[in-house]
């Protein structure tokens, strides 16, 4: 009995091998992609400068905008945690999903050691007493107290790199640093919470993120950190022994 067409025609689909699906490779705009680093767990720390996006997809924009494409050639990492556009400093990248959650999961067992997000923060006018107790204990924002903070004030850290474009200072109000480390990050939080004790932020830069911190990073410039892990070795056959036929 004579097979109908499209019997003959699936029947011939299904016989034949499918082909391999290949692999996507990634693109990075601005940067040149690297070599196979031979690393199964990859931890990048970047230095994010004033004015970029924290994210690879570029955005459609009359004036485009940098992103981490920009500065970073190695793909496949993914931002531990976010910085804002006019906010500066410490990036951690990475492929490690747990790693990941660890750092910005604030329920995690771990979050006294690994969940503390240090910044400098420059603002306006000089807090007092009260304003740096109100910064620790809490600030009510959108009906939610802030979790315990420690803030401190402290000098302009050393060897901090000028700020482009420079902030904007008014001559009759002089400006100070705090020292500021939270477990919890919400929507520009630092800038809400400096407000509202009357000391808006003028400057914010990130320089750790639980064990991991900017060390001597330049703005945009971006290292591999230790945390990084080879990739386990290939595990060999041993040759499968012949039988004799004699």
């Amino acid at each position: 009995m004579p097979q109908r067409k499209d019997v003959r025609e699936n029947s011939q689909a299904m016989s034949e091998p499918r082909r391999p699906r290949r692999k996507r490779r990634s693109s990075r705009r601005g940067a040149e992609a690297l070599p196979e680093t031979g690393l199964s767990r990859i931890v990048v720390l970047l230095n994010k400068p004033y004015g970029v996006l924290c994210q690879f997809r570029p955005v459609e924009m009359t004036e485009p905008r940098p992103t981490l494409a920009h500065y970073l050639p190695v793909p496949d990492i993914y931002p531990a945690g976010r910085l804002d556009r006019d906010s500066e400093g410490l990036v951690v990248l990475t492929n490690d999903g747990g790693l990941q959650h660890r750092l910005t999961d604030p329920g995690s067992r771990q979050r006294a050691r690994a969940h503390w997000k240090t910044y400098w923060v420059q603002v306006e006018g000089l807090p007092g007493p009260e304003a740096l107790a109100a910064l620790r204990g809490g600030i009510l924002l959108e009906g939610r107290l802030t979790r315990a903070a420690r803030v401190r004030p402290i000098r302009e850290p050393p060897h901090l790199w000028p700020r482009d474009p420079p902030i904007r200072t008014r001559a009759r109000i002089p400006t100070s640093w705090l020292e500021m480390s939270l477990r919890e990050g919400r929507n520009r939080q630092i800038r809400r919470m400096t407000a509202a004790v009357g000391h808006p932020t003028l400057r914010l830069v990130r320089f750790r993120i639980g064990p991991f911190s900017l060390g001597n990073l330049a703005p945009g410039a971006w290292a591999m950190a230790r945390d990084s892990e080879p990739a386990p070795p290939e595990p060999t056959r041993r040759p499968t022994p012949r039988r004799r036929t004699d």
